[in-house]
């Protein structure tokens, strides 16, 4: 992927905004289990952050998602895995669908905020028995004159205990699970929805999550997003960039681990001389390092494929699941070569343990990513014969 000036100044704008608004409160967000959305996300959208690719009419930049990718990697680099994470679900899980398909008055009521950073959004589909698979929730919207009424339950919805609105995937009619669900747009603040408790996470903990619940809900059936029973398709789509968004922020989390790692192991001595002086930990963290690399050009040979609008569903699963499975490895090998310090609950390589475990499960899970990926092989049986 070839970056211009543009890139690099937006980079560069990233980096600056890392450094002076996010990192600076990182152990203080992490230890109480939440961030101030509400005095950041306005930060991040005087800036143009929220909106990179989105459409000019509606505030946005109108950039390709190479930029986006760009943002992604460099908040990535902040201390704290739950603040990006949080971000990523306003620009790229909550909103691509919004922009592409949503009336002109569902995005000047909601989108354009959003960009703005004036809302807090979330995107509404894991439920208790169906995390990775889509297809299997239960939540129904029934038709009821102009209106739906929405019930069922929602659970690890992150910014959910900010948001201002949901965009909620829902049954909405009785045909094949891929064609009878619609997303909708739900104001957190309509009766009939509620709250669970926050929920306490291994990590990702400055990112609020709670299960919501849905009785009754009751929201205009203008609300919905795009033709009826097009949710399904909908969300795959914004799958690619939630995915793509994710595998992004994790490359310089990554780094960062070896970069600190490195920076102990040359301080620490063990059997008189340092740890990094040893063979086996040089070779090991630039062999990480090397992983790391072919993780990013994976990344970016999907980006350009993606702004040249191809559909990108098999790359981005492929980066997804590399990218799960290296963040496992690097963060645990690196925490190996802390000793006992790499154990301490503040060590900010255990948090990043703890943070990037989560690439394996959220957003789709390894072994869904590996359903994907055999299916666009042609090794699925719908596929042989």
């Amino acid at each position: 992927m070839q970056f211009t000036d543009e890139h690099e100044q937006l980079r560069e704008t990233v980096r600056r905004f890392v450094q002076t608004e996010i990192d600076p409160h990182a152990d203080n967000w992490e230890a109480a289990g939440e961030f101030p959305a509400n005095e950041l996300f306005p930060k991040l959208g005087a800036l143009g952050l929220l909106g990179l690719s989105k459409p000019e009419p509606v505030g946005g930049m109108g950039l390709d998602f190479s930029y986006e990718m760009v943002f992604a990697e460099e908040l990535g680099a902040a201390r704290i895995g739950g603040v990006p994470m949080a971000i990523g679900v306003q620009t790229s899980m909550a909103t691509p669908a919004l922009a592409s398909s949503g009336s002109p008055e569902l995005k000047e009521q909601f989108l354009e905020p959003a960009i703005r950073g004036d809302m807090i959004c979330s995107i509404a589909v894991s439920e208790p028995h169906a995390g990775s698979d889509v297809a299997s929730i239960k939540t129904r919207a029934r038709r009821d004159g102009d209106d739906y009424v929405i019930d069922g339950t929602k659970m690890w919805i992150t910014n959910s205990t900010q948001a201002d609105f949901l965009c909620v995937l829902a049954n909405t009619g009785d045909g094949p699970p891929h064609a009878n669900k619609s997303l909708i747009v739900v104001p957190t603040d309509t009766p009939g929805l509620s709250l669970g408790s926050k929920l306490d996470k291994l990590g990702m903990r400055s990112s609020d999550t709670a299960q919501v619940f849905f009785d009754g809900v009751r929201v205009p059936a203008r609300y919905r997003i795009g033709e009826e029973g097009m949710g399904f398709r909908l969300q795959m789509m914004q799958f690619q960039e939630e995915r793509l968004f994710a595998v992004a922020v994790s490359l310089k989390a990554m780094e960062n681990c070896i970069r600190d790692t490195a920076a102990y192991c040359a301080q620490r001595k063990a059997f008189g001389r340092t740890v990094l002086d040893n063979q086996v930990v040089q070779f090991r963290l630039a062999e990480l390092q090397t992983e790391i690399e072919a993780l990013r050009a994976l990344a970016y040979r999907a980006t350009e494929d993606y702004v040249a609008g191809a559909d990108v569903t098999l790359l981005a699963s492929m980066s997804k699941l590399k990218g799960g499975r290296l963040a496992r490895e690097v963060s645990d090998a690196c925490l190996q070569y802390w000793g006992g310090m790499g154990y301490m609950w503040d060590n900010p390589v255990s948090r990043m343990y703890r943070d990037l475990r989560l690439m394996s499960i959220g957003g789709g899970s390894d072994e869904m990513m590996l359903g994907i990926i055999g299916k666009l092989m042609g090794m699925s049986g719908e596929h042989r014969g």
